[in-house]
């Protein structure tokens, strides 16, 4: 299991929390220092079940000065590269699992699942 994270991110450390007192093995990935590939974003992306765009901080666009492509498949490519290109517009925390799925951990919901999945 690997999981993406920002230490300064509440719910990244909230989701570290979680796997160490259910005892999960997992490797953490500070993303925007160990900033991912556009294949490893597609890799997540279909793991996932999502688009780039269903991913994409859009509100911190904004703020980064960055201008977002329309949200249509024409436009996918663009999106994949700029999410390599800013990793700080990329939700977070992102749980690859082993079986194969991934998730973003934003909820207790969610992150309680990829738990019990192991």
């Amino acid at each position: 299991m690997e999981i993406w994270v920002n230490p300064a991110c509440s719910k990244c450390r909230t989701a570290v929390s979680a796997l160490d007192e259910a005892g999960s093995e997992y490797v953490i990935r500070r993303y925007l220092e160990d900033v991912p590939t556009v294949e490893e974003i597609e890799d997540v992306l279909g793991r996932l079940g999502l688009e780039p765009w269903d991913i994409a901080r859009r509100p911190d666009a904004k703020k980064l000065g960055v201008e977002l492509p329309a949200k249509e498949a024409d436009h996918r490519d663009e999106w994949v590269r700029l999410l390599a290109e800013t990793p700080k517009l990329i939700q977070r925390p992102i749980i690859t699992a082993s079986d194969g799925t991934a998730v973003v951990a934003r909820d207790e919901e969610t992150l309680q699942s990829v738990i019990a999945r192991g």
